[in-house]
C-alpha cells in the first residue's frame, strides 16, 4: 500500500508558474505508475499527464507545451511543473499511482491550484 501527499499548490496569475509535488511512501515507488488528475468545478476529474515506471510520458492535449511530468525514484517523488498557467487550469490537483501488476491505484488528498488575477 502506498501513501500519497500532494504540495505545491496555491494562487497564481495568468501566465504564472506553478510545480506541484507528490511524496510517496510505504511501498516501493518504483513499482507505480504516477499520474497526476485534476477536477475542475463542475466538471468531471481529468488525466493531466502519466509518467510510467519506465519514463513513457503521457501529456493531455490541452497542457502540452506548457507542463511537464517527471518522477525522483531516489525520493520517491512525482513532480508537475506548470508554466503559462490559464484560468481554465484552475482546480483540484491529484496525484494517482497505479501498482504495474496488480493495477491497484491510490490518491492523495489533493492540492487546490487557482489561476486568478
Amino acid at each position: 500500500q502506498v501513501q500519497l501527499v500532494e504540495s505545491g499548490g496555491g494562487l497564481v496569475q495568468p501566465g504564472g508558474s506553478l510545480r506541484l509535488s507528490c511524496a510517496a511512501s510505504g511501498s516501493i515507488f518504483g513499482l507505480y505508475d504516477m499520474a497526476w488528475y485534476r477536477q475542475a468545478p463542475g466538471k468531471q476529474r481529468e488525466l493531466v499527464a502519466k509518467i510510467t515506471r519506465g519514463g513513457t510520458l503521457i501529456h493531455a492535449d490541452s497542457v502540452k507545451g506548457r507542463f511537464t511530468i517527471s518522477r525522483d525514484n531516489a525520493k520517491s517523488t512525482v513532480y508537475l511543473q506548470m508554466n503559462s498557467l490559464k484560468a481554465e487550469d484552475t482546480g483540484v490537483y491529484s496525484c494517482n499511482a497505479v501498482h504495474f501488476i496488480s493495477r491497484r491505484e491510490y490518491w492523495g488528498q489533493g492540492t487546490q491550484v487557482t489561476v486568478s488575477s
